[in-house]
């Protein structure tokens, strides 16, 4: 029998056993020499089909990041948001891919416990133990020693080094402000979302001890640095969630990748079911944030919302995932973003070379 089998058969106290049988390439314990080929993706409903999964394997990453609402939880009740992660575990192509490669995860709002959901949920402290344990973290690690799922990883020799960062942006996030406008009015402005910015200075999205931590992470030597934020970094004209919810809040973000000299930072982030790539000339070099959304559902109507960033061809709103492509064999390091749909055709790439993101 297998171990899904005997979860739903015996209840779900067995939890741990079932996790344990998936964790079966987890990037904190088998790192790979390497990383030229980085999928990730965000965004996918645990009790539907993920035909998505054969596309990602098909494209052979060296590492797959899960970036947020990985599930849809929705809950304070931490047996529904077990059994939902027992879901995803059953999902065959989601089995295939942890044979396939090691991955790193962090959370949106809905596998965090709440839509939109941020530093007043009751139930983080409980939700984080069950994503830690489901993605397999060591017991050891500094992710299960404080509050928040952040994390940071270096993967390469030296002049090879990529640095994986993971924000939580969730567990110390204040409340974003409502936009009180009808219907009509975002309508006509094209706008889908439900928020206007927060311009309190007190309010944050990472909170001080994560911002502490970022700095030092910024610190360390790296080629290029993915920092995965679970909502959009650069976007902000939608009215949805996004760092441009709390301007202040965005702007140190800039400010720190240049007061810390960190080079090659490249953002990736998800949650808005469809994928694009935006640009902003305000950080201290060109500031690239690729959205990959949904796994499973895009949505079109909100892939046509404003968005003056975009630089991608397309906002592409079918189920997709995104992949990050290294070419170090050139003289100048080349990174290569595209979007991929279930097909394994590409929606749209942008290539970069690696000295348009320099140190200042």
């Amino acid at each position: 029998m297998s171990n899904f089998h005997e979860f739903f058969r015996v209840g779900r106290r067995s939890l741990p056993v079932l996790l344990l049988a998936f964790s079966v390439l987890q990037a904190e314990e088998k790192r790979p020499e390497q990383l030229r080929r980085i999928a990730f993706g965000s965004c996918a409903t645990e009790h539907r089909p993920q035909p998505i999964w054969d596309s990602v394997v098909r494209q052979k990453p060296d590492l797959f990041l899960f970036i947020g609402d990985n599930i849809y939880a929705d809950t304070e009740d931490m047996d529904v948001m077990k059994a939902k992660y027992a879901q995803l575990g059953s999902q065959p192509g989601y089995q295939k891919l942890l044979r396939t490669c090691p991955v790193l995860a962090t959370w949106d709002d809905h596998d965090y416990g709440v839509n939109d959901g941020g530093e007043w949920y009751p139930k983080k402290a409980e939700s984080q133990q069950l994503m830690l344990d489901f993605f397999g973290v060591p017991k050891e690690s500094p992710r299960r020693q404080r509050p928040g799922v952040y994390g940071s990883y270096v993967f390469g020799p030296p002049s090879k080094r990529v640095q994986v960062i993971l924000l939580d942006t969730r567990y110390f996030k204040s409340r974003p402000v409502k936009d009180s406008r009808s219907p009509e009015e975002k309508k006509q402005l094209n706008l889908v979302g439900w928020y206007i910015a927060n311009t309190d200075p007190k309010g944050t999205i990472l909170g001080e001890n994560q911002w502490k931590w970022l700095k030092a992470q910024l610190r360390e030597p790296a080629e290029v640095r993915i920092l995965a934020s679970s909502i959009q970094v650069v976007a902000d004209e939608k009215g949805m969630e996004s760092w441009g919810n709390f301007p202040h809040e965005r702007k140190r973000l800039y400010d720190l990748i240049g007061t810390t000299g960190a080079k090659g930072v490249l953002f990736i982030s998800g949650d808005v079911h469809f994928s694009e790539i935006s640009k902003t000339d305000q950080g201290p070099y060109p500031l690239y944030d690729f959205t990959s959304s949904s796994l499973t559902d895009p949505e079109k109507e909100w892939a046509a919302a404003v968005n003056h960033y975009r630089v991608s061809a397309v906002a592409f709103a079918q189920p997709t995932f995104g992949l990050i492509q290294i070419d170090w064999d050139q003289p100048t390091p080349a990174i290569t973003l595209q979007a991929y749909g279930l097909q394994g055709k590409v929606a749209f790439e942008k290539h970069i070379c690696l000295d348009e993101l320099p140190a200042k």
